[in-house]
């Protein structure tokens, strides 16, 4: 098993309540460590998407604290500022801007947030295309690539911001089945690499292979946390019984 580095995502009874009450989150405590993959699962609606939002501050909690890398995710603007330059967030579309190339889309933020001139942010752009398999696009405009192509470009992008955590939100659902081996392969190459993520996702088989611990949540709460193979061998908890039981 992975030795696990320092705490660097800490949230302590998080809750999230939308309007008209519906709770999306029910008081969640988690730690996630430097270099571990944590796949978050369960069934649609169970507030899985929710909770990542809220670790980046896309999703403002109503109650307990969410830190990461010893930074506070409060009301002070700074602080956001700092999470979202060092959490990267891949999501289920692409969002790549339209009118832009691959240069363009993984150059901008480069250039606007961590300032690199056009030299620099090229070769960045460059070495993470080459690592993504998608080199050759550079100058091609999103309209232009099949979606695995695309969701491989957003995950350059969120790489060239030297992200301490990278979140990915349910990355290969929106993607034709022949195209989630090839962004899967990208993920499980980070993982590889010692990149702390953490994964909502409902490839299973990509959650017991890649990841360290799995969270298992249901109507908003966490109900069972354990090891990959732990989890999927022996699940302590019915409800997570019954979820495996539909969907391996």
């Amino acid at each position: 098993m992975k030795t696990l580095g320092e705490v660097i995502v800490q949230l302590d009874n998080v809750s999230k309540t939308f309007p008209g009450g519906i709770q999306a989150v029910k008081d969640v405590s988690l730690q996630i460590h430097r270099s571990e993959v944590v796949c978050i699962i369960g069934p649609s609606g169970s507030g899985k998407s929710t909770l990542l939002r809220c670790i980046n501050g896309l999703e403002d909690v109503d109650a307990g604290s969410v830190v990461v890398d010893g930074i506070p995710l409060d009301r002070k603007k700074e602080h956001r500022d700092e999470i979202r330059r060092e959490v990267g967030m891949v999501f289920q579309s692409f969002n790549l801007f339209p009118h832009m190339t691959v240069r363009g889309n993984v150059g901008l933020a480069q250039k606007r947030v961590r300032g690199r001139s056009d030299a620099e942010a090229d070769e960045v752009t460059m070495t993470l295309l080459e690592k993504v398999g998608i080199a050759d696009k550079i100058d091609a405009y999103p309209g232009q690539l099949s979606g695995g192509q695309q969701q491989r470009v957003a995950i350059a992008r969120a790489l060239a911001m030297n992200p301490r955590v990278m979140l990915f939100d349910e990355a290969t659902s929106a993607l034709d089945p022949e195209m989630i081996g090839e962004v899967l392969a990208v993920m499980r190459e980070l993982a590889i690499e010692g990149m702390t993520m953490a994964v909502v996702t409902h490839e299973m088989g990509f959650a017991r292979e890649v990841a360290d611990r799995v969270v298992f949540m249901d109507e908003g709460a966490v109900v069972e946390i354990a090891g990959a193979q732990e989890f999927f061998e022996s699940a302590t908890e019915e409800r997570a019984r019954d979820f495996l039981s539909k969907v391996l």
